[in-house]
């Protein structure tokens, strides 16, 4: 759990310099752009390193908090396709993020949300509960970015939420039959 916490803590502490603009550019003026933006990567990539191979090293002694209903089954699975269609509506300047301004954000919230409805360890609550803390506090910092003027919400179109569509559903389906299962050692559908 201690790798976990860790990593979590550096996550948060990283992500947090974009939401506080005086300090970031305080820091960029100090070592450049490329150097923030090295240092935050590595730091990044350093804290994913950490979360997981705490939350993997929990499972080996987990901390029941409760068990969940097997309905929550079903709610997970509707609550990640919609996560896996924000997922790719990011990068794609459509309506879709025309709307919510951030769909990763509302994503991880999805994400996040919906394994914590699911799950019911300790390390479970810990991991989900920070990254929907996260998304939850980044969402309230961009909207109050986007009224100071520092960030603007692309003009969407139609075409680009087809392929947000197309390549969510497509991860999920692959998500769902394989890739879970390969890489967290839980089927979904089992």
């Amino acid at each position: 759990m201690g790798f976990l916490v860790l990593g979590i803590l550096l996550f948060l502490i990283i992500h947090l310099v974009p939401q506080f603009p005086d300090f970031k550019e305080c820091f960029v003026g100090k070592i450049g752009l490329m150097g923030y933006r090295a240092l935050h990567g590595v730091i990044a990539l350093g804290s994913v390193v950490l979360i997981v191979h705490g939350y993997f090293e929990s499972r080996y002694d987990p901390v029941f908090l409760w068990d969940p209903p097997f309905w929550t089954r079903h709610l997970v699975a509707t609550l990640m396709i919609f996560s896996s269609i924000l997922v790719f509506a990011a990068p794609f300047s459509g309506k879709i993020k025309e709307k919510l301004t951030s769909p990763l954000s509302v994503s991880l919230k999805l994400w996040a949300l919906a394994h914590l409805v699911g799950n019911g360890t300790l390390a479970d609550v810990v991991l989900f509960g920070f990254f929907l803390f996260f998304a939850v506090s980044y969402r309230i910092s961009l909207k109050k970015r986007i009224v100071a003027g520092l960030v603007s919400v692309p003009q969407g179109r139609w075409l680009h939420d087809v392929y947000a569509l197309v390549l969510g559903l497509g991860f999920y389906v692959i998500m769902v039959l394989w890739l879970h299962e390969w890489a967290f050692d839980v089927s979904p559908i089992s």
